[in-house]
């Protein structure tokens, strides 16, 4: 069967084949296509965060592509677009990755939060951090923990793993454009790298990722309400309890590789006001780091 166009456009879900031979283009039957029909009715509602759902088969970047349409004004607050395979993906530090197509999430959504000052929206990546987790935690079933500023990890064969990557970047002077990217069905010889995992090989109790699509925007609609109707204020909304209680960094001793080559180490005591980690160094003192890379060093024994 073929793809009909949307009446917006985009194009709704191809179905795979009947039969499972054949060298047609949807002959994995473990990684259907998305349901974007099915998501717009799930998730688009009078009220609601989420105004449009677009869905396509193949980008680049789904941030630079939502990016590109806040800057033209053809996208408002709480478009969301999902590719099936992105070709050009970036996480912090432009690192790129790639992954196969509708072996995971890859999305955007577009945020504006008017009634916010900008100065708390450093903790837009925190947020959904939390509603991720929240979100995988109830759908998938798998335990999830964070890495500050913006990894979600998860367990295989007893070891911590990346499942998750956020990425967050300004559209405009009004706008954020939050970047997710969560590996699904990735299978042990589809790993980038050793550190890497997914939703599957931690044992989820589903790998559809409709459900899971559709839980993950739920969480994020409703700590993103709270935390809007607060002001932004971190403590008010429940946020910074939440992301310290499932922040795997602290209480861990870490390297913290900042900007300009300098490396500082500590242990991870807290998450500030401002979304920034503190590390508590041998020298005794506390310095909050608010940007570099974050290497869990080990476990701190009491």
């Amino acid at each position: 069967m073929t793809k009909s166009p949307d009446d917006d456009g985009t194009t709704g879900p191809d179905l795979p084949p009947r039969s499972g031979g054949g060298s047609g283009r949807w002959t994995d039957l473990d990684r259907p296509p998305l349901n974007v029909a099915g998501l717009r009715r799930g998730l688009v509602r009078d009220g609601g965060l989420w105004r449009r759902i677009d869905v396509v088969q193949r980008t680049g970047s789904t941030n630079s592509d939502l990016v590109a349409r806040a800057d033209e004004g053809t996208a408002d607050e709480g478009s969301v677009l999902v590719a099936e395979e992105q070709t050009s993906a970036r996480g912090r530090l432009d690192r790129q990755w790639t992954a196969p197509a509708r072996s995971g999430l890859f999305f955007s959504v577009l945020l504006r939060p008017a009634e916010v000052p900008v100065a708390r929206w450093g903790w837009l990546p925190l947020l959904t951090g939390v509603a991720v987790a929240t979100g995988l935690s109830r759908t998938a079933g798998v335990d999830t923990a964070l890495k500050w500023p913006n990894d979600l990890l998860v367990t295989v064969g007893g070891e911590e793993r990346k499942a998750a990557g956020i990425l967050a970047e300004r559209a405009g002077d009004d706008g954020v454009v939050i970047g997710v990217g969560i590996n699904v069905s990735l299978r042990a010889d589809e790993l980038p790298v050793p550190t890497a995992g997914s939703l599957a090989l931690a044992g989820a109790v589903t790998t559809d990722r409709d459900p899971l699509l559709r839980g993950v925007l739920r969480s994020l609609e409703d700590w993103y309400g709270r935390w809007r109707e607060a002001g932004g204020d971190p403590a008010a909304s429940g946020l910074q309890e939440t992301y310290a209680a499932g922040c795997a960094t602290l209480g861990r001793a870490v390297r913290a590789e900042l900007p300009g080559d300098r490396v500082l180490v500590g242990e991870a005591v807290a998450v500030d006001g401002d979304g920034r980690l503190v590390l508590a160094t041998e020298e005794g003192v506390q310095e909050p780091v608010g940007a570099g890379d974050i290497v869990h060093v080990r476990p701190v024994v009491p």
